[in-house]
Parts: C-alpha cells; sequence; structure tokens
C-alpha cells in the first residue's frame, strides 16, 4: 500500500514535437485534435483528469527536423530556465514553456507526459525519473498491461535536476518508441504510442479513484547507468562502428568478451567494461554525432 500522503493528479499535460521529426507523438495528438472518437479512445472518459496537449517545437515539427537550432529537451535546467532571454529559438522555448504551465518546482501540472521516437529497436518504452509509489505502480500497470513494454529508469540523479521538458511538471515521464525513422510514421510505433499513452491516463484515473491505495505486482525493469562512446581516435574521428551481433538488440544482455564494436578495419571489439548489462539507443541517429554508440541498463526488480 502506499504510506506517502496521497497526491492526486488532477492536471495532465501530453506533448509531443519536443523533437520536431518524431512523428508518433505529433500525429497522435493532431488525431486527437482533430477526431473525437480517438480522443475518446485514449482519454477514455475520465472523471478525475483534466488532459490538454501541446505540439511544442512547431517550427522544428514544420520543417521535419528534430530541431531548429538546439536540443529543446536538453534545455529545461533551472540555470537555462532562469534566464530572461533564451540564446536560440529552443532556449527560448522552454523559457516561455516554463512561465506557462510552471515554473519548475511549482507547476501547476500534475503529470507531464512527453512523447518520442527513436531510431533503435527498444520497442515501447516507458522512461521514468523517479521511483517513488507513483511511479513504481503505473510502470508496474503499464507493464502488465503491455506485456511488450519496457520499463527504462532514469533515477540517477534527483528529477528535477534533469533538463528534460517533463520535469517542468510536479511529475514528468517520456514515452520512447522505435524503431522509428526520422520524419516518418512507423504503424507498430504510432499503436504502440496510442496504446502507452492510453494505459498511462487510465493508471492515473485508477491512483485517484483509489487515493493512490494501488498495489501491482513486481516486474522486470532496467535502470540506467551510463553511456558508451564509439572508439575515436587522436581526432575525434570514428574508428569502428557498432558489430553486426549487437545491432537491434537493445535490452539484450551484454556480457564481457561478447562483440561490441566492428573496426572499419574489421576487427572486433570485444566489451570489456561491466559484465550483464543490458545495452539500449544502440545506434541511436540523434546522437551520432555526438559519438555516443548506446547506453548502458542494469536489470532490476520494481
Amino acid at each position: 500500500m502506499n504510506s506517502s500522503p496521497f497526491e492526486p493528479i488532477s492536471k495532465v499535460l501530453i506533448t509531443a514535437g519536443t523533437h520536431g521529426n518524431e512523428l508518433s507523438g505529433i500525429e497522435l495528438l493532431n488525431n486527437i485534435k482533430r477526431q473525437p472518437s480517438i480522443a475518446e479512445k485514449v482519454f477514455a472518459n475520465p472523471t478525475t483528469l483534466s488532459i490538454d496537449t501541446l505540439i511544442v517545437n512547431k517550427m522544428a515539427v514544420a520543417k521535419r527536423t528534430r530541431y531548429v537550432e538546439e536540443d529543446l529537451n536538453r534545455q529545461f535546467s533551472q540555470e537555462k530556465l532562469s534566464w530572461l532571454a533564451g540564446e536560440s529559438l529552443e532556449h527560448q522555448l522552454a523559457i516561455e514553456f516554463n512561465t506557462k504551465y510552471g515554473p519548475k518546482h511549482e507547476s501547476s501540472i500534475d503529470l507531464i507526459i512527453d512523447i518520442h521516437n527513436t531510431t533503435s529497436n527498444m520497442g515501447p518504452t516507458l522512461i521514468i525519473l523517479e521511483s517513488d509509489a507513483f511511479h513504481t505502480q503505473l510502470a508496474r500497470f503499464v507493464k502488465i498491461n503491455m506485456p511488450e513494454a519496457i520499463i527504462l529508469i532514469e533515477d540517477q540523479c534527483p528529477m528535477k535536476q534533469h533538463a528534460y521538458l517533463c520535469t517542468v511538471g510536479k511529475r514528468g515521464l517520456m514515452i520512447e518508441v522505435g524503431p522509428q525513422a526520422q520524419g516518418v510514421l512507423c504503424p507498430d510505433a504510432y499503436l504502440q504510442t496510442e496504446e502507452m499513452t492510453r494505459l498511462i491516463l487510465a493508471f492515473c484515473e485508477t491512483w485517484n479513484t483509489q487515493a493512490g491505495n494501488v498495489e501491482n505486482p513486481e516486474v522486470d525493469a532496467f535502470r540506467l547507468s551510463e553511456e558508451v562512446m564509439f572508439p575515436l581516435d587522436d581526432e575525434n574521428n570514428k574508428t569502428a562502428m557498432i558489430h553486426p551481433d549487437l545491432h537491434w538488440k537493445d535490452f539484450h544482455k551484454l556480457s564481457n568478451g561478447s562483440p561490441a564494436f566492428l573496426s572499419f578495419e574489421h576487427q572486433e571489439i570485444l566489451w570489456e567494461g561491466e559484465d550483464a548489462v543490458y545495452p539500449h539507443f544502440i545506434g541511436e541517429a540523434a546522437y551520432y554525432h555526438l559519438n555516443i554508440a548506446f547506453a548502458l541498463a542494469k536489470l532490476t526488480r520494481i
């Protein structure tokens, strides 16, 4: 049972277009606005929730690009939000978003659900930033009702220290579905996005009507541990690619001695890090220019 003071989820904001070329959330929110039957299906006529939707970076959406000047989903640190004016389009959008829906730490929005896509083979992934009763029970509910869902926990720092858009709310989480190429819509990714959004809202309704007294059985989850860079030469050029045996194997166990990279001379580079870790965001297109090959997580139970 939930032992902490009950805090209902009354105001929910669902966002998409934080990255303008990730179309599952963008199309879903546009369809919700245009077609009442879709809104009725996803929202399921809640009695305790006030739900709003927002396409965030409209210029990036129009250009079908991740961002115009800077990654919007990295602009929501307390330092950047304290500026009077932004240094870039996305920084300015973050300041305006925080003014309207924040301020961060004092938001009137109880939950922000930010929808994303990845080019990696991560499936429908729910990213939670906290491991309290609400997020734990939510993750369990989603996993039980959507067995293909992956639960990824990014609680390596306090929630409000993240610079993600969703951290402006009192609570925030992200839906990350892939693989989906940038700038196109994959039907599987769209349907998984729709279903996960529906389940999150259904849980919030249950959370409210049962005053937080929700208890679901434990499920497997993955906890983020670190990022792994591509092998580089002295001039910061990549010297290897992700090994074919690892490519598309998001959330599969990587053990010491297993192939991780393949040099451009076709030499295998074996994994020599921590044993029994789980790569994800493998070969994510948006991270390639940052030389990030993949992130690692550890298997856990929540």
